[in-house]
């Protein structure tokens, strides 16, 4: 089955310094490079995302939201960390939603790469991995989600913190099985998972 790799969102501000610092980013960037890395070496298809926030027009006006603290058009933050750097042949889509499908050209860029399958990385899980893993599903695509190769953060909710780990796995629960199949890097670049008949 022809497989690709969607690298989701592993921008600058979500590192240590960034405007919106996850738990584990630089781990996962780095288990993100062993998958980019493998793909790289055989050929196959690597698909990049990146999200750009987008400012609202300024107006005294309490109905518009604040104004994008992160992933700001034109900051250091905005742009794709230097562990998985697009090479220039690579595809870079942008994109300004948690749905990297949503007002973009991904699924007519996937489909002309005949590709059928998804190894998917990326940040954060809670919300761009989430929201891309169902959308892919829903149009057709195997998702075979690496969740050593993904970070996030804690939330509140309730009057209570919940833990980044704990997101983390809450939301893979969620989506194994039903939604893909979620793996460690290793058991993905397993022989069985990526058709390696397709270079």
């Amino acid at each position: 089955m022809p497989t690709g790799l969607l690298i989701i969102d592993i921008q600058n501000d979500y590192f240590p310094g960034g405007k919106m610092e996850l738990e584990g980013s630089n781990q996962a960037a780095q288990t993100a490079r062993q998958l980019l890395d493998f793909f790289r070496a055989h050929r196959l298809p690597v698909f990049h995302i990146q999200h750009l926030a987008t400012r609202p027009r300024v107006v005294p006006n309490p109905v518009v939201p604040n104004p994008a603290t992160f992933f700001v058009p034109g900051t250091p933050g905005a742009e794709i960390h230097a562990e998985v750097k697009p090479l220039e042949n690579e595809i870079v889509v942008q994109k300004h939603f948690p749905n990297s499908f949503r007002e973009t050209e991904l699924l007519q860029l996937l489909q002309h790469h005949q590709v059928k399958r998804l190894a998917i990385a990326g940040m954060m899980t809670h919300m761009c991995i989430d929201a891309t893993v169902r959308a892919a599903t829903d149009h057709g695509f195997e998702c075979l989600i690496a969740h050593d190769a993904c970070a996030t953060r804690a939330l509140n909710f309730g009057g209570r913190t919940v833990p980044a780990a704990d997101v983390h796995a809450a939301f893979l629960a969620a989506l194994n099985s039903s939604y893909g199949k979620v793996l460690s890097t290793a058991e993905i670049l397993a022989k069985g998972f990526v058709d390696l008949t397709e270079e």
